[in-house]
């Protein structure tokens, strides 16, 4: 190869030997710089060297030598623990000084608390928590008492939230959270932390009492030894002190008591998040005090970046001590948070944990949906997300209490005694329980992950229908036969297959609205998705009917009632429910948002799939592809789209108006849902959605044709599903 290119490219290809590296027995080296140069120069951008040892793999995974971002032994301080202590990081006391030593103890205790939120946000553990020195050498800390009961209980509580997140396997989200490298997550004694905790806490309350004493009290209490020297700060350090070592106190109380089975600590947990969020409240009023008396002198500009709240850099912690030992691929650059951020981090975790132990634990399926849904609004942090879905979820059952079978028999309507059936010991329904706890935890994860796993999910859920079908055919005959004299099992393997097809809708429709969350479409594709919301509402709406015309044709039978009474009050008696009007609803709004949309790309051309790589077919299917494998709904394609919308006109639209019968029905259904806070909510923001758009789309029609200073977009202002057409003038 050597030979071809000198004998292509002349002399400037000779490859001049370094005389400075000397050679082996069996190797020379040789400097290769101008060959590479020469390679790149006849490189176009689209092309790559490929060689039998090196490819395009080889190549993304080579290692940057020298960058202290990817080359993991670059940029060290010290190459061990004990060197890092020989050399003074981390000394024992932390100052001969007392008031400096506190202070100190306060800066670690405030920057241990970015350190862990930092890594509850997705860093490595031990670049965060475990930078400091003090947690890697547990003993040496046993001669200060403060220090030594902080860093027990900071450990014991990584181990306990590590605990959590891994047995919800919420960890897959994230690159590194609970990988602990060997670190000492656990050093014997932790498990009394808090009884050292509470000793040292019951210390620093009598030495704040002791000075806050009036001076005909101070004699009885001389006894007590002060915190520190300076009694002018006495107070404000005791003070500082007792608030952060309250807050571990009652955070570990948090994460220990939600973790009991069937939600029993839930209650206790909810007293512990009010104490906690009490600490967090006080060490924010703590930081002006430490600001004024910090020991590093005056603070510089951009305090508010600062990791601890005085300011000051803290004593004892390298982020590079453990990068040789720390993963088997290079460490990423961390940058931590701020001590005030970590405090705001901690505060909204605890109002996420808050909404999960107030929850009421809804038997009903559709109520636990519901609750899941709505608090991955809030936009959790994966902590939260792990102990919701450990909440849900304990030991294959729904809060640790409900079988899985009996929660589907209830989310079928079926009557209460369907849930000892024998049915349920069939291998397929075991099965469809089995995916009910998958789709629960999916639903746990983040927004992204979640519709990358629902999206696959949905075939499980089209195959199990199958599979369920055939096996009650198998067992129990014709599953389709209606006679009024059906036995249980045919009444629980129809309302089973039914429900079955509603909840696999209800997925699609989910894994479709994320996309806007995810902000996975553009102006230009929405008519599309506005048509496949469309078609799968209508669906989910039948199935949902379907199913609540079962049940009540169920309790219809059992309520004997003279057949001439019967026949009279059938038609007055029937009323649609609510929850299906509520899809209704929706309905006329997404179809008549894929109507305006239409007609502006028929009339207008404007929102047109153009581009230079992709046709609209294809963005269809690349937007739908999981949609499409499982069959939902049947028959649905592109085709059936561009059939749908191609003939759409403003004038036809003028004549029938979707808008203003989800108004109407919106205004109709909030009688119906007086007394549930966030059904209302929903409807009104289905009115505002419904009245904007009627406006917008009346404009249109007058219009009949933009004239070019108008311009029109499409905003979700009211709903982050259903958006909202503003004409403006530009």
């Amino acid at each position: 190869m050597a030979d071809k290119s000198e004998a292509e490219r002349g002399e400037d290809a000779k490859v001049s030997i370094s005389p400075s590296i000397p050679s082996g027995n069996d190797t020379v080296w040789a400097d290769v710089s101008s060959l590479f140069r020469l390679a790149c120069n006849d490189l176009r951008s689209d092309e790559l060297i490929s060689g039998e040892n090196f490819n395009l793999f080889a190549a993304m995974s080579a290692l940057e030598i020298m960058d202290p971002k990817m080359d993991s032994g670059i940029v060290s301080t010290y190459y061990s623990v004990d060197e890092a202590i020989d050399s003074g990081a981390a000394p024992i006391p932390l100052s001969f000084d007392r008031t400096v030593d506190v202070q100190r103890v306060i800066d670690i205790m405030d920057h241990l608390l970015a350190c862990e939120a930092t890594w509850h946000k997705g860093g490595s553990l031990a670049q965060t928590v475990f930078s400091c020195i003090y947690l890697l050498r547990p003993e040496r800390t046993s001669f200060h008492a403060l220090l030594h009961s902080f860093c027990r209980v900071i450990r014991t509580t990584c181990n306990t939230v590590v605990s959590a997140v891994s047995d919800a396997r919420t960890n897959e989200e994230e690159d590194l959270f609970t990988m602990a490298y060997g670190l000492p997550l656990k050093a014997d004694g932790d498990d009394k932390c808090l009884s050292m905790l509470h000793a040292v806490e019951e210390t620093i309350s009598r030495q704040l009492k002791a000075c806050k004493a009036p001076l005909s009290k101070r004699k009885v209490l001389e006894d007590v030894e002060p915190l520190q020297t300076n009694l002018d700060l006495e107070e404000g350090f005791c003070k500082a002190v007792l608030c952060r070592l309250r807050f571990r106190k009652h955070l570990y109380h948090v994460l220990t008591c939600m973790r009991r089975p069937q939600g029993k600590g839930l209650e206790l947990a909810k007293k512990h998040i009010t104490s906690c969020l009490c600490e967090l409240d006080s060490m924010l009023k703590s930081a002006e005090f430490l600001r004024d008396h910090c020991a590093c002198g005056t603070l510089e500009d951009g305090a508010e970046d600062k990791t601890t709240a005085s300011g000051c850099q803290p004593i004892g912690f390298d982020s590079t001590l453990n990068s040789r030992s720390a993963a088997p691929t290079p460490p990423r650059a961390i940058k931590l948070l701020s001590w005030t951020k970590a405090v705001n981090y901690f505060q909204k975790l605890l109002h996420d944990l808050d909404i999960i132990c107030s929850y009421s634990l809804d038997p009903v399926f559709e109520g636990a949906l519901r609750f899941v849904v709505d608090f991955q609004k809030l936009q959790p942090d994966l902590v939260a997300r792990a102990y919701i879905q450990l909440l849900l979820v304990q030991e294959g059952k729904l809060y640790g209490r409900e079988p899985m079978f009996a929660v589907i028999c209830r989310a079928a309507l079926l009557p209460e005694g369907a849930k000892n059936h024998d049915v349920q010991k069939n291998e397929t329904v075991g099965q469809l329980g089995q995916l009910l706890i998958s789709l629960l935890r999916i639903l746990c994860t983040n927004t992204a992950w979640q519709r990358r796993k629902l999206g696959k999910i949905l075939q499980d859920w089209r195959i199990i229908y199958v599979q369920l079908e055939l096996a009650f055919r198998k067992e129990f005959g014709d599953i389709t036969n209606t006679s009024t004299d059906q036995n249980l099992c045919l009444k629980i393997c129809k309302h089973i297959l039914i429900w079955v097809e509603e909840q696999t809708y209800w997925i699609a429709l989910r894994f479709l609205v994320l996309g806007f969350e995810l902000e996975l479409y553009s102006t230009s594709e929405y008519c599309m998705v506005y048509w496949y919301i469309y078609v799968i509402l209508i669906k989910l709406a039948e199935k949902t009917h379907l199913k609540m015309m079962l049940s009540n044709d169920s309790t219809g039978r059992r309520k004997s009632k003279k057949k001439r009474d019967f026949v009279k009050d059938v038609g007055k008696d029937y009323q649609i429910p609510p929850s299906v009007l509520l899809l209704q609803c929706y309905i006329y709004i997404a179809e008549g948002l894929m109507m305006m949309l239409a007609s502006l790309r028929n009339e207008n051309k404007i929102f047109l799939c153009l581009g230079p790589f992709n046709t609209e077919q294809e963005r269809f299917i690349q937007h739908f592809e999981l949609l499409q494998k499982a069959c939902l709904p049947d028959h649905a394609s592109y085709f059936s789209f561009r059939e749908t919308t191609a003939h759409a006109r403003f004038s036809t639209l003028s004549e029938y108006n979707c808008f203003k019968d989800a108004q109407r029905m919106a205004k109709e259904l909030r009688g119906n849902f007086a007394n549930d806070p966030d059904r209302m909510a929903e409807l009104r923001r289905i009115e505002q959605v419904a009245e904007h758009n009627c406006v917008a789309l009346n404009l249109l029609c007058r219009l009949g044709t933009l004239e070019p200073s108008l311009k029109i977009s499409f905003e979700f202002i009211h709903h982050p599903h259903f958006a909202v057409a503003a004409v403006k003038r530009s």
